[in-house]
């Protein structure tokens, strides 16, 4: 069953991650500097390898969420979204804007990923806890 949890963790945040990413495309291209065809969309759209890249990332993610819920006994929605919302707004968020920091990235992608990292992992929380 657990691995069920952490498929359906990870499809979960993935498929956040694209409503959240779809919804804020412009500012987060320009912010991130990505590169815009004629078409209005990132040169790589086309190229699977980081939406791959990405899904193998959320299970990770998830997996090891799933571990640190088991030892730490979270097992109510309750406690799995403040879990969730704990490791994304303490553990992850921190380290984009560590990083993005020191590359001396914008504050708008600071908000955009670190806004993702903690509620992507506020909704794997949730769903780790509905298993």
């Amino acid at each position: 069953m657990e691995y069920l949890a952490v498929l359906a963790a990870a499809l979960a945040s993935y498929v956040f991650g694209s409503i959240w990413y779809m919804a804020l495309a412009k500012p987060w291209m320009q912010a991130a500097g990505v590169e815009i065809g004629d078409d209005g969309r990132p040169t790589n759209s086309k190229n699977p390898t980081p939406y791959i890249l990405a899904f193998v990332c959320a299970l990770i993610v998830a997996g090891m969420m799933r571990h640190v819920f088991a030892l730490s006994a979270i097992e109510t929605l309750d406690k799995g979204i403040i879990g969730g919302l704990g490791i994304g707004l303490f553990l992850a968020a921190p380290w984009v804007v560590t990083n993005y920091g020191f590359a001396g990235r914008s504050r708008t992608l600071m908000i955009i990923d670190g806004g993702y990292a903690t509620l992507g992992c506020t909704i794997m929380g949730a769903v780790l806890t509905l298993f």
